[in-house]
């Protein structure tokens, strides 16, 4: 099969709190909020999360916006992952499960599990040792 010219540019999260979420996923996940719409947009890197709640309007692409506590996401953490498990306690993060071996888009790795601020679950999976 043919590789075609795509890449994820960007995926969606429910927010509930704007500002409860802009502290998770700056503070947790390492993104920079860029302010939009009366909330926030997070980006990692050259790949965005965009978001649905209060003043965002999902319409007209959305048939449904994401719920709260719907969103599964995964972000490669680049180290050891005894360093994201100790970072996620340094935020008061509870880990739900981890760290236990999973496979990813790189292969085998190591992963932790954890729920944002509106219960979506969150994965940091490291393929260092």
């Amino acid at each position: 099969m043919a590789s075609l010219p795509t890449s994820l540019d960007h995926c969606v999260i429910h927010v509930s709190d704007w500002e409860r979420a802009r502290k998770f996923y700056v503070d947790v996940i390492g993104c920079e909020a860029i302010s939009r719409q009366g909330g926030y947009m997070f980006r990692l890197g050259d790949r965005q999360l965009n978001c649905h709640g209060k003043g965002v309007t999902a319409e007209p692409v959305a048939r449904l916006p994401v719920q709260p506590g719907n969103s599964d996401l995964c972000f490669r953490w680049d180290g050891p992952i005894v360093g994201a498990v100790a970072h996620l306690k340094e935020q008061s993060v509870h880990i739900e499960l981890g760290p236990v071996r999973r496979f990813g888009a790189q292969g085998d790795g190591t992963s932790v599990y954890f729920r944002d601020p509106d219960g979506s679950l969150m994965e940091f999976i490291s393929y260092h040792g």
